[in-house]
C-alpha cells in the first residue's frame, strides 16, 4: 500500500512504522508499562510530569478541528490548557500529526490544527489509516480516551460525549465514545452526552458496557448545552474528593468499569431548553434532507444549532471551561492520594 501524505506534509513524513505496529501496542496495553511504537509521540513535557507524578489532563482535539471556527476554536485550545496549568497540571492535548499520535501538542501544531481545512476527524478505528498515510487530524473522544489510556493518563476532559443516535430502531448508530469509555482506566470529564442524542438509550447502553455515571452535584442526567435532561442518575458526588475516592476504590478492588463523571453546565450559561428542542428538530430535518449521516451528522447538527439558537457556541465554550477545571481538580487529587 502506497502511503499518502495530506496537503502541505510530504516533508514531514519520514521514519514511520506500520499502522500494525500502533494497534498493536493499544491491545496490548502499550501505555502499562511498556515502550510506545515510534508514532506514539508523548512530549517531554507530559513525560516528564507522567514520571514526577504531577497531574496531567488529557484534551481532545476535534473540537478544535472540526467543533469551532478560526480563530475561537485556537484561542478555546489555548485557553483550555492554561486553565489545566492554572490548576498546577500539565495539559495534554491529544491529535495525530502528520501520521504520529500526539500527546500533548506545540504552539504551532494548535495552530496548524486550528487553520487547516484539510485535516481529518480521527475515531479509533481510524489511527490505523492515519499513521499509515500520513494524515493530520483532530481526534474524537473515543480516539483521545483510548490514546490518554495508553498514555497512563488518568483524566480525559471533553464537552460532550457521543452517544446512542436518535432513530436508533431504523439505523444502528452508537457512539465508540461509549464502549471506549467503557474499558478505560482513564476516567472521562464532561457535560453530559451531547442534546441531539437518544440520551434514555445512550444511559441504558453506558450501563450495559459497565460504566458508572457519577453526577456532579447533580441528580439527573446532564444533556451538554442544556442542564437537565429530566432522566435520573444512580449516583450523585458533591466534591472532587468523593471521585477520587471512587476511583481509587474502584482500582484496589482492580474493576474494570470504566468510570463517566457528568458535570451540568452552569444554569447562567445553558441554552433555553424549549428553543434548544424547537431548533434541534429543525436541524434533524435539515440533516435527513441533505443526507447527512454517520461520523458527519455531529458536526453538521452542531453547526446548524450554532448558526441558528442564540448562545450555542457560548454554552458550548462555557461548559468545556468548567469541565476542565473539574478535570484539573481531580487530577492533582488524583496525585495526592
Amino acid at each position: 500500500m502506497v502511503r499518502r501524505a495530506q496537503h502541505g506534509e510530504n516533508d514531514q513524513l519520514t521514519g514511520h512504522k506500520t499502522a500494525r505496529s500502533v494497534t498493536k501496542g493499544f491491545a496490548e496495553g502499550t501505555g502499562r508499562g511498556k515502550s510506545h511504537p515510534d508514532e506514539f509521540v508523548v512530549t517531554e513535557e507530559v513525560q516528564e510530569a507522567l514520571h514526577k507524578g504531577t497531574p496531567v489532563v488529557a484534551l481532545e482535539s476535534a473540537i478544535i478541528t472540526h467543533g469551532m471556527p478560526y480563530p475561537v476554536n485556537l484561542e478555546l485550545a489555548q485557553e483550555l490548557e492554561a486553565i489545566v496549568r492554572k490548576g498546577g497540571g500539565v495539559p495534554a492535548t491529544i491529535a495525530l500529526v502528520s501520521g504520529k499520535i500526539r500527546v500533548g501538542l506545540s504552539r504551532s501544531e494548535l495552530e496548524m490544527l486550528a487553520r487547516a481545512k484539510w485535516v481529518k476527524k480521527i475515531g479509533p478505528r481510524d489511527i490505523p489509516v492515519a499513521v499509515a498515510m500520513g494524515f493530520s487530524g483532530g481526534t474524537t473522544v473515543a480516539a483521545s480516551l483510548q490514546i490518554a489510556d495508553a498514555a497512563d493518563i488518568r483524566v480525559f476532559v471533553t464537552g460532550g460525549i457521543g452517544g446512542v443516535h436518535r432513530g436508533v430502531g431504523e439505523v444502528l448508530d452508537i457512539s465508540q465514545d461509549l464502549p471506549t469509555i467503557g474499558r478505560a482506566r482513564c476516567i472521562t470529564v464532561c457535560a453530559g452526552p451531547k442534546s441531539i442524542l437518544d440520551l434514555k438509550n445512550t444511559l441504558e447502553y453506558l450501563e450495559t458496557m459497565s460504566v458508572l455515571v457519577l453526577g456532579y452535584q447533580t441528580d439527573t442526567l446532564p444533556a451538554f448545552t442544556v442542564r437537565d435532561s429530566g432522566i435520573p442518575l444512580e449516583h450523585r458526588v458533591e466534591s472532587a474528593s468523593d471521585i477520587v475516592s471512587i476511583v481509587e476504590a474502584r482500582d484496589r478492588l482492580k474493576l474494570d468499569t470504566g468510570i463517566l463523571v457528568t458535570n451540568p453546565i452552569a444554569e447562567c450559561d445553558q441554552v433555553e431548553p424549549e428553543k434548544h428542542e424547537k431548533v434541534l428538530q429543525a436541524a434533524l430535518e435539515k440533516a435527513a434532507e441533505d443526507g447527512i449521516e454517520g461520523k458527519a451528522m455531529t458536526p453538521y447538527i452542531l453547526a446548524y444549532m450554532q448558526k441558528n439558537l442564540p448562545g450555542a457556541t457560548q454554552a458550548n465554550i462555557a461548559l468545556i471551561k468548567s469541565n476542565v477545571a473539574l478535570g484539573t481538580q481531580i487530577a492533582t487529587l488524583l496525585k495526592h492520594h
